[in-house]
């Protein structure tokens, strides 16, 4: 091939790459609104946020109000959701309620973040002796069943909302640091890590600026996930009286009060189990979404 035909091609092969289209990368915005589980679990997830934060605003009523022209009235009028043997205006509750359900679940989780992570990422990272105790100290809190060892946290250090977030903390801190410490063990045996260690890279940087975010995506799954067990162990807790007290609205001691109304007033409930259904159905939602979305294997 002759030197102008060799210039020729090179020139309609540069001209053919600068005519065709660039495909860009999805964003994560684009790439969440093509994940159905995701987008529902945002709405969900979103929307109990909101009504927590805007309660003064939403609630028709006081969450302590009682009226006694009313007692265990039906849902309609004044009362979109009934009210419960006090007259207390449930949707009123209700709304109140997610705010002490959801700063518990978040600080708990946040919690078994903190402890879960730093004893995960150290022991997957370092290995030998360090692994083994952390370890092991983690299979002896997966020894007890959840609720049993919160309980147990409970009646030693009482009933405050401090307490119950450090009980549930506790007992979700097993599952952050086995899930971070199977990441870690896969992470730290690549090529990059190994070089920055060589480079003269120290441990908390190698951790900070390699490790962790690569460990990231599983953390997100697993956060959301313990999101919606943490709230069903406040509302078992708060059920067993352990938990939130009242007369502070919490959906688990509003079940625990309407126990002895289910016949003659089913309306009591029924609000605040399919208030505790949907919310961890959104946060199960989003897990599974994130999980898809994150993980090489199958994103979209």
């Amino acid at each position: 091939m002759s030197p102008a035909s060799t210039s020729a091609l090179a020139k309609a092969t540069a001209a053919r790459r600068r005519a065709a289209p660039s495909k860009r990368r999805p964003t994560f915005a684009a790439r969440l609104a093509r994940t159905p589980l995701a987008v529902a679990g945002v709405v969900i997830v979103a929307g109990y946020l909101i009504a927590a934060a805007s309660a003064p605003l939403l609630s028709p009523d006081d969450p302590l109000a009682m009226h006694s022209q009313a007692l265990l009235a039906p849902p309609g009028g004044p009362h979109p959701f009934g009210t419960d043997q006090f007259g207390r205006d449930l949707l009123t509750r209700l709304l109140y309620g997610a705010r002490a359900s959801l700063v518990v679940a978040f600080g708990s989780v946040a919690l078994a973040l903190v402890l879960g992570g730093l004893a995960g990422i150290l022991g997957g990272y370092h290995g030998g002796v360090l692994d083994n105790v952390l370890m092991r100290a983690m299979d002896v809190i997966f020894a007890f069943p959840a609720v049993l060892l919160a309980i147990a946290i409970m009646a030693i250090a009482g009933t405050a909302v401090g307490n119950v977030i450090m009980a549930i903390g506790i007992v979700y801190t097993p599952q952050f640091a086995r899930v971070i410490r199977a990441s870690t063990i896969e992470t730290r045996g690549l090529e990059y890590v190994d070089a920055a260690g060589a480079l003269g890279a120290g441990t908390f940087r190698i951790l900070r600026s390699h490790v962790l975010p690569n460990i990231s995506a599983p953390l997100i799954v697993q956060t959301s996930l313990s999101l919606s067990f943490a709230i069903l162990t406040e509302s078992a807790l708060s059920f067993l009286g352990l938990g939130t007290q009242p007369p502070t609205p919490s959906w688990g001691n509003m079940l625990a009060e309407a126990r002895r109304f289910m016949v003659i007033a089913p309306w009591t409930a029924i609000a605040p189990g399919a208030t505790i259904a949907l919310i961890v159905l959104g946060f199960n939602l989003l897990g599974d979404g994130l999980r898809d979305l994150l993980d090489p294997r199958l994103r979209l």
